[in-house]
């Protein structure tokens, strides 16, 4: 599914230009062979920065390049799978005055999943910084987003923007001020406790 239409994308980005756009002096294909050969290393290269978010160097070891190449795929491929998932309508909805509608269209009642999620982050230089974004639970340095989740489909139809570590999952969902499509099912954990958007339902343990 991922596969066709990425490789659609990364042959249409080898044009007869670099991407600094000056004149290539080798045809498409010439010079080097790197590591990631086929579209399909590209592809599973990102994928495995998407989902472990790996130092560069660890990422490195594991397909065998250096660090700085390591960087320069990531920055060249990120926009392609970003525009592959775009392609493919599955991106998850950014504005707060929309959800992403489920695939199936239908009228009936919308069962969601409002759930908070953070990842480890450098720490920041700044007592200031050091401080918003420590976690106490996690006793490290966090980012955090919170999503909305079609509890069918498993689809993310809805990604906040991204907060430090140490905002609490209801402040987020108040600052946001979500507008949910009517009939909707909400189901919450007790991070959204007194969380009660304007749906026909919460329900939270």
């Amino acid at each position: 599914m991922l596969l066709p239409v990425f490789s659609e994308l990364y042959e249409q980005t080898r044009a007869d230009t670099t991407q600094r756009g000056t004149v290539r002096q080798r045809a498409v294909g010439g010079g080097r062979k790197g590591q990631l050969q086929t579209a399909e290393q590209k592809l599973l290269f990102m994928l495995v920065y998407q989902k472990a978010y790996p130092l560069q160097t660890l990422l490195g070891e594991v397909f065998e390049l250096s660090q700085s190449r390591v960087n320069y795929w990531v920055h060249h491929l990120l926009p392609l799978l970003q525009q592959t998932l775009a392609a493919l309508e599955v991106m998850p909805q950014r504005q707060p005055s929309q959800v992403a509608p489920p695939e199936s269209g239908k009228r009936a009642a919308r069962e969601l999943i409002s759930e908070g999620t953070d990842r480890r982050r450098q720490r920041p230089q700044s007592p200031e910084k050091q401080a918003l974004h420590y976690s106490g639970k996690h006793k490290t340095h966090r980012d955090k987003n919170v999503g909305i989740v079609q509890a069918k489909t498993k689809r993310v139809g809805y990604l906040r923007q991204t907060y430090a570590g140490k905002t609490h999952d209801k402040k987020i969902a108040d600052q946001e001020a979500l507008c949910y499509p009517p009939n909707t099912l909400l189901y919450k954990d007790t991070g959204f406790q007194g969380y009660e958007p304007p749906v026909s339902q919460t329900r939270q343990p």
